[in-house]
């Protein structure tokens, strides 16, 4: 049997040194679910009637009660979906939609400003002003 500590053989002896260990630690991934393995794992658990049912599930497939109450949160607020990776589209589609938007904004303020240009036409034809007089006055 060897052991962790290879080149020592004895604990007394001055002259060996301990070497360390040489083994990688696998470092831990996060894991990731599927829509469908939360929807079965919620089923699953709202189908438990017995004491301990639940624990035993989650101990089981290895999860935690908190992934339970994420996805139950999650299911609630409809947002129990797998969401898509990458890149979110291309830049040029973001300046469109900006452009639109910009557009849709100066539309209503142009209609806004036809508006007070048709109350300043009627209000000057009903106190019978008439445009040389307003150019004079201006």
């Amino acid at each position: 049997m060897l052991s962790k500590l290879e080149g020592v053989t004895n604990c007394n002896d001055k002259q060996a040194s301990a070497v360390p260990d040489a083994e990688v630690v696998v470092r831990a991934k996060r894991r990731r679910f599927s829509t469908a393995y939360k929807l079965r794992i919620l089923q699953a658990a709202d189908a438990c009637q017995e004491r301990g049912a639940i624990g035993a599930l989650l101990r089981r497939e290895g999860l935690y009660s908190s992934h339970l109450s994420t996805w139950r949160k999650q299911r609630v607020a409809g947002e129990l979906v797998d969401k898509k990776r990458g890149r979110k589209g291309e830049p040029a589609a973001a300046e469109v939609k900006r452009l639109k938007r910009e557009n849709e904004w100066l539309r209503r303020e142009l209609e806004k400003a036809q508006l007070v240009i048709e109350v300043q036409k009627k209000l000057s034809q009903v106190l019978g002003l008439s445009e040389t007089q307003l150019d004079d006055n201006a």
